[in-house]
């Protein structure tokens, strides 16, 4: 048996949560943290300079980048490099999301060390991991032809379009959303225009009270 450890990355901008999965991965004995990251920029910096890493825990919602983001440039860098997901995010709306990425994966926080562990060695493996409730919701839309019910129309949005409409939920306008995103406010009001086509929604105001009560119920 070798004694070969997997290496992984961690990329999370909430130090604390970020050690505490260091420590949870560094007591097994067939893998370790070889890097921490606070964001997509100091990721890509390390993955540019260090030895190789065997996958890569990135967290979906960043201060700066998007994970969507982040997970285009992983792949553009080291295209075989999987990426497992961790979110505080319900997975029923980011996970088919994340696969569609590029993703491997998908682990909700609020989920148990033993499961964020189990994701990483299936991965590892070469495998796609998601629970056992996300895989019969995407069973259950094959065998239905994925029609699309009214919920559904949210995943008809960009990565982008999905970060904007998150953060308009959360309260934010465009110009702060630019600033969070590093996009020009026209950008960002033809996201929004752009959302409220795909989502049938008839104005700004309609728009905001869905952004709004979606991040609620997604938490």
């Amino acid at each position: 048996m070798s004694n070969v450890k997997a290496k992984v990355m961690l990329v999370d901008d909430h130090a604390m949560l970020r050690h505490g999965m260091a420590m949870l991965i560094n007591m097994e004995p067939d893998m370790e943290v070889l890097a921490e990251a606070g964001d997509g920029n100091e990721a890509l910096a390390i993955l540019k300079k260090k030895e190789p890493v065997d996958i890569v825990l990135l967290d979906v919602t960043l201060k700066t980048v998007s994970g969507f983001e982040v997970i285009k440039s992983i792949h553009a860098l080291i295209p075989t490099l999987p990426v497992l997901f961790i979110s505080m995010h319900d997975e029923s709306v980011y996970a088919e999301r994340a696969l569609r990425a590029g993703a491997r994966g998908y682990v909700m926080k609020q989920e148990p060390g033993e499961i964020l562990l189990a994701a990483i060695r299936e991965v590892l493996k070469g495998n796609v991991f998601l629970s056992k409730h996300m895989h019969e919701i995407l069973l259950k839309r094959i065998a239905t032809g994925g029609t699309a019910e009214p919920e559904q129309l949210i995943n008809t949005l960009t990565p982008s379009e999905f970060e904007v409409l998150h953060l308009i939920g959360q309260g934010h306008s465009s110009q702060e959303i630019a600033k969070l995103l590093c996009r020009s406010i026209k950008t960002i009001e033809t996201h929004r225009f752009n959302i409220r086509v795909k989502l049938n929604l008839k104005d700004g105001a309609d728009l905001i009270r869905y952004a709004t009560r979606w991040t609620a119920e997604e938490h």
